[in-house]
């Protein structure tokens, strides 16, 4: 049985699905934020990261389990090895964490310690484990949708600074690969899109993707920044702009990996924009 942590998220509601498809026994865990809808025969545990033993229902009798941390539990909460613990006494002996590229570039950001920290405690569980390092992911302009529904303009900072963006359906499609598949363990892989994505040509592909001309203006950090705090810590929004305004070499390179693991190229912008038109339209 494969647990997967995040099931209602952009890469975990997908993950649930791919590995469903493919015939496997899944358990999907949320925190019962909100409503789930999951393909037949799944089964759905409450149970949130920050009482690891409201984990040990989902966890019992399980193989694998994906693991990722969102929201507070990016900043603090109960140690990886106390999770890890519960995790090992359910009977999971593999686990692919979904961590962040940052980890490896900004590893002096307090916004990644925690990440960092949950990689140490995997590395040394005593698992077979694969980490995932995703760079920033297609989806986030999903906050794009109202605006440019109603106005058919995007407001974003640092126009014109690219980064080679992710499908979350990709990182989904790797995930699912090491979960199942044995040659994984050990790796870490570095999860990129095919090409350097700025927000104007992000707001452009959208455009063409709903047949209509998007307007772009470009907001100052701190504009960004207000917007952000919304919903993420303060932090998070602070390595996150850093990486939007100032990125390193290393966070502009695209990576092999999504290649390596698939077997195919990962999908570019301007697809996923097509893909997910109506979200825009």
């Amino acid at each position: 049985m494969i647990v997967v942590t995040g099931a209602t998220g952009n890469v975990g509601g997908t993950l649930v699905r791919l590995l469903a498809g493919a015939g496997e026994r899944v358990t999907a865990v949320s925190r019962g934020a909100t409503e789930i809808a999951l393909p037949e025969g799944v089964r759905h545990v409450v149970a949130d990261l920050g009482d690891p033993d409201s984990l040990s229902p989902a966890l019992d009798g399980a193989d694998a389990l994906f693991l990722l941390i969102t929201g507070e539990q990016l900043m603090a909460g109960p140690t990886p090895e106390r999770i890890l613990e519960v995790a090992k006494t359910g009977g999971v002996r593999r686990v692919v964490f979904l961590s962040s590229q940052g980890v490896a570039t900004r590893a002096e950001s307090a916004g990644y310690a925690r990440s960092a920290a949950f990689e140490r405690a995997i590395r040394e569980s005593g698992l077979e484990w694969t980490l995932l390092r995703p760079s920033g992911f297609f989806s986030n302009t999903w906050a794009w949708s109202e605006s440019i529904r109603a106005e058919r303009a995007v407001a974003a900072p640092y126009a014109e600074i690219g980064l080679p963006t992710i499908d979350p359906a990709d990182i989904a499609e790797v995930a699912a690969t090491a979960l199942r598949e044995d040659g994984h363990d050990q790796r870490v892989y570095t999860l990129t899109g095919p090409q350097l994505c700025t927000p104007r040509t992000q707001a452009a592909d959208i455009g063409a993707a709903i047949g209509a001309d998007v307007r772009f203006a470009e907001l100052t950090r701190e504009q960004a920044k207000a917007g952000m705090l919304r919903f993420m810590p303060e932090a998070v929004a602070e390595h996150t702009l850093d990486i939007l305004g100032t990125p390193t070499a290393a966070e502009q390179q695209i990576s092999p990996d999504v290649e390596r693991v698939l077997g195919r190229a990962p999908v570019a912008y301007a697809e996923w924009a097509r893909r997910h038109r109506d979200v825009f339209a």
